[in-house]
C-alpha cells in the first residue's frame, strides 16, 4: 500500500522545518552556513531591513526562471510547486532564527559544537524531504536541471553549483563589506561552509538507516 499524499506531505514538512532550524543554527555558529544559504545569508547583511528568509524564497524564485529558461517547453507544471515550497521554507527559515534569537555562541568550540549539530540536523531534514517525495525545493532540482540539459553528472554539477554560489556570495561580500567572509562581526564564508558542503552527504549515509526507521515505526510510513 502506497503512502497517502497527506503523509508523504506530513513527512516532507517535517523535513523542512528541519533543514530550516540547520540553517538557523549555522547562522548563529558564526563559522560559516551552507553554500545554498551564503546569498540569502549574505543579503541579508546588507540589506537589513530584509530577512534571510525572505531572501531564500526571493533567491529560490530565480532558481525557477532559469529552469524556465534552460527548459523551455520541457518545463513541467508540476515543477511550479517549487514556488509554494519556496516561500513555505523561506518563513520556516525566519521562524528558527527567530527561535534561536537568544542563543549566544562564545566561544570556538561552542560555535564548532553548533556547526557539527547543523551537519547531523540537515542530513535528518534532507532525508525526510526525499522520502516524503513531496515539497520540491529549487536548488536541487536546479542542478538537476543543469545536469540534464549539460549531460553532465548530477554530482558534478551539485558541486559545480555549491562552488558557484559561494563565490558570487563572497565577491558580494568582498565588494560591499571588504571582507569575503562575511561583514566582519558575522560570519558567512568560512571553514564551516566547507564542513557543511563536505559532510552532509557523508553523515547521511549514517542517518538515512536511523530516519527510515523511525519512519516506518512511528509514521508506519513505506520506504
Amino acid at each position: 500500500m502506497e503512502n497517502s499524499l497527506l503523509k508523504r506531505y506530513i513527512v516532507a514538512t517535517i523535513g523542512l522545518v528541519i533543514v530550516a532550524f540547520g540553517v538557523a543554527l549555522s547562522l548563529k555558529s558564526n563559522l560559516g552556513t551552507a553554500p545554498v544559504s551564503c546569498p540569502p545569508a549574505v543579503l541579508n547583511l546588507k540589506f537589513t531591513s530584509i530577512s534571510v528568509g525572505t531572501f531564500t524564497w526571493m533567491m529560490h524564485l530565480v532558481f525557477i526562471l532559469a529552469q524556465l529558461i534552460m527548459l523551455g517547453r520541457k518545463f513541467k507544471l508540476s515543477f511550479l510547486m517549487q514556488i509554494p515550497a519556496a516561500f513555505v521554507f523561506g518563513y520556516l527559515c525566519d521562524a528558527c532564527i527567530w527561535l534561536l534569537r537568544d542563543v549566544t555562541v562564545t566561544t570556538y568550540g561552542m560555535q564548532m559544537l553548533f556547526c557539527i549539530l547543523t551537519v547531523i540536523v540537515t542530513a535528518i531534514g534532507v532525508r525526510m524531504e526525499i522520502v516524503g517525495n513531496a515539497w520540491m525545493l529549487a536548488g536541487e532540482k536546479t542542478a538537476a536541471v543543469v545536469s540534464e540539459v549539460t549531460k553532465a553528472s548530477f554530482s558534478n554539477v551539485k558541486i559545480a553549483f555549491d562552488i558557484y554560489l559561494v563565490v558570487i556570495s563572497a565577491l558580494f561580500a568582498q565588494l560591499a563589506f571588504g571582507v569575503f567572509s562575511g561583514d566582519g562581526a558575522n560570519i558567512v564564508i568560512r571553514e564551516g561552509t566547507l564542513i557543511l558542503a563536505l559532510f552532509t552527504g557523508l553523515c547521511m549515509k549514517v542517518t538515512d538507516p536511523l530516519v527510515d526507521k523511525f519512519l516506518s515505526k512511528v509514521f508506519r510510513f513505506k520506504i
